[in-house]
């Protein structure tokens, strides 16, 4: 559509240009012809004139062969105008599809950004101990083996036998007193014992203060995950209000954001925020539920 409106604008001013043209000549051409009749005696010699005028030469004298030279010749200036108009046109599309995948790698970044923020809040969660028995609560824990410090669901598989009662069984059975000396020395306060060739972890009821003091450990790991979205949320904002050009550099060349994409995509970033931070407060939520009630 845009082609053809810039096609129709070169067409008018080309049917423009050639009417004021022929506008110009005819004038000239009228006003000679008004002074040449004045002059009787000097008619044989103004008719001559008149033959010899560029206008009337063009009109009387020019061939077929020739009007159509000169029709070809017009047609290819206005075929390299067009052209160059959708060369311009195909310009403005590549510039316009560019800055879509710079807003869209802006959003992308943030997006793994506040990921990254909610997954580690995840493994921090489940690294505490409740009064519930869970397969997670036990990875943290790293087990010196052969000198060589590993987590230890990479050496053992964790199961829940009971809500109150742990499974450990190592791959290497010769690792069973590495395993019970590490979960031992862990600050969860847990006693396994040993069963053949695997441990038994009861999971001791919490007490009042242990609850309390777990439930703030909560509380600050969900004011430090939610600090996290929004500091990417911030540096979305900035890198979007560097994207958009100042008004020197609005004719520039680069790499930018028009100001109605900057405000759409603020919106976009500042939706996926909420969306985050939400699911970090209920994950938390959650948590707390699962310490208390246990």
């Amino acid at each position: 559509m845009a082609i053809a409106l810039r096609r129709a604008l070169i067409s008018s001013r080309h049917i423009s240009l050639a009417l004021r043209t022929a506008s110009l000549h005819s004038h000239h051409y009228l006003s000679y012809l008004i002074s040449s009749s004045s002059n009787n005696t000097h008619q044989s010699a103004s008719a001559n004139s008149i033959l010899n005028f560029p206008a009337t030469r063009f009109v009387l004298f020019e061939s077929p062969r020739g009007f159509a030279k000169g029709r070809k010749q017009q047609i290819k200036v206005q075929d390299e105008d067009e052209d160059e108009d959708e060369e311009e046109l195909e310009d403005d599309d590549g510039d316009t599809e560019e800055d879509a995948n710079l807003g869209a790698s802006i959003k992308a970044a943030s997006i793994t950004q506040m990921e990254s923020a909610v997954d580690a809040l995840s493994r921090e969660l489940a690294k505490l101990r409740t009064g519930r028995a869970s397969v997670g609560m036990l990875d943290h824990i790293m087990v010196e083996h052969y000198g060589v410090k590993t987590p230890l669901n990479r050496m053992a598989v964790v199961s829940v036998l009971d809500p109150k009662t742990l499974s450990v069984t190592p791959y290497d059975p010769n690792a069973l007193k590495e395993l019970e000396k590490a979960i031992i020395s862990s600050p969860l306060g847990l006693n396994p014992k040993s069963d053949s060739q695997r441990l038994v972890v009861p999971i001791p009821p919490m007490t009042k203060e242990h609850i309390q003091a777990v439930c703030k450990v909560v509380a600050k790991s969900s004011e430090h995950v939610k600090q996290s979205i929004r500091r990417a949320r911030q540096k979305a904002l900035d890198a979007i209000k560097k994207a958009v050009p100042k008004k020197k550099d609005k004719d520039k060349a680069c790499s930018c954001i028009s100001e109605d994409d900057a405000k759409r995509l603020e919106k976009e970033i500042d939706e996926v925020t909420k969306k985050f931070i939400k699911t970090a407060e209920d994950m938390c939520k959650a948590k707390e539920k699962e310490i208390t009630v246990g």
